[in-house]
C-alpha cells in the first residue's frame, strides 16, 4: 500500500483558504482561487483573477485528503476548466461573461480554419474595456465536445467537402454535445446578479436561462473572416442556428 502522505500544516492552511467545494448531483466541484494572473493583452498588462475547478465523485471538505490523492492521479491526462475574472465581478451591477470552448488549433496555434483564437482575445478585450467580467475556458468542449483526436478526423472529412456539422455526424457524434452545467454552477458561486453574455450562440443563452440565471443582454462576437473559415462560419449560421445580425459579414461563435 502507498504510504500516507503528510503535508506541512502551513501548506494545507494556505490551500484550504483558496479551495471551495460545490455540491453537484454526481459529487462535487472543487474550485481553487482566486489567484493573481496578470495577462498580456495586446501589449498591455491587465490584471485578472484566475480560478480552476475539478469535478470529483468524492464529496469531502477534508481538502488535505483531496490534495494527497492528486499525486496518485495524473491530472495532466485529463483537462480541467478554469475562469478568468476581471474587476469586482461579484458586486458590479453589470458584468460581461464569455463561455469559451477550448480550441487547441485556434487558441494555441492560431489556426485560420476557425476564428476561436480571435474570439478568445476579443472577449478578453471586451471584458477589460468594460471593467468587469469573466471568461470561462471550458476544457472538455474541444470540437463541440468530440475531443481533439476526433476533431482531427473531422478535419480530414472537412478537407474532403463535408461541412462541420456533417463531419461530426458522419463520425457518429451529434453536431454539438457541449454541456455548460459545471460552468454555470461555478458562475453562481462567483456572481448572482444578471450577466451580459458575449456570444452569437443562442444555445449558450438558453443554457443560462434554463438554469435560472438572469441574462440581461448579449454582445455579438464576430470577425477574422477569411477564405479559410468562410464556409465554417456560414455553416454555423445556416445549420447551427447562430445569430447573424448583418453588418455584411458572417457572424459566428464557437
Amino acid at each position: 500500500m502507498p504510504a500516507v502522505k503528510e503535508f506541512d500544516p502551513k501548506v494545507i492552511s494556505l490551500l484550504q483558504e483558496r479551495i471551495k467545494m460545490i455540491n453537484t448531483e454526481n459529487g462535487a466541484i472543487y474550485l481553487v482561487g482566486p489567484i493573481n494572473l496578470p495577462i498580456n493583452l495586446r501589449g498591455e498588462t491587465v490584471q485578472f483573477k484566475w480560478y480552476c475547478w475539478l469535478n470529483c465523485s468524492e464529496v469531502t471538505e477534508d481538502f488535505e485528503h483531496i490534495v494527497a490523492k492528486l499525486s496518485n492521479v495524473n491530472l495532466a491526462e485529463f483537462q480541467q476548466s478554469s475562469v478568468l475574472v476581471h474587476g469586482d465581478f461579484e458586486n458590479a451591477d453589470h458584468a460581461l461573461i464569455r463561455f469559451h470552448s477550448i480550441c487547441h488549433t485556434g487558441d494555441i496555434f492560431g489556426s485560420k480554419r476557425c476564428d476561436c483564437g480571435y474570439q478568445l482575445e476579443q472577449s478578453l478585450v471586451h471584458i477589460a474595456e468594460h471593467g468587469t467580467g469573466a471568461l470561462f475556458y471550458l476544457a472538455n468542449h474541444e470540437g463541440r465536445g468530440i475531443g481533439l483526436f476526433s476533431k482531427a478526423l473531422a478535419y480530414i472529412l472537412q478537407q474532403n467537402g463535408y461541412d462541420t456539422v456533417d463531419a461530426n455526424l458522419k463520425l457518429g457524434f451529434v453536431d454539438d454535445s457541449r454541456d455548460y452545467s459545471d460552468a454555470i454552477q461555478v458562475l453562481n458561486v462567483l456572481r448572482t446578479k444578471p450577466v451580459t453574455l458575449i456570444t452569437n450562440n443562442p444555445k449558450k443563452i438558453d443554457a443560462l436561462r434554463n438554469a435560472g440565471m438572469a441574462v440581461e443582454d448579449r454582445v455579438q462576437l464576430w470577425g477574422d473572416i477569411s477564405e479559410y473559415n468562410e464556409k465554417y462560419l456560414k455553416t454555423k449560421i445556416e445549420r447551427s442556428g447562430h445569430i447573424n445580425e448583418g453588418n455584411g459579414s458572417c457572424n459566428n461563435d464557437e
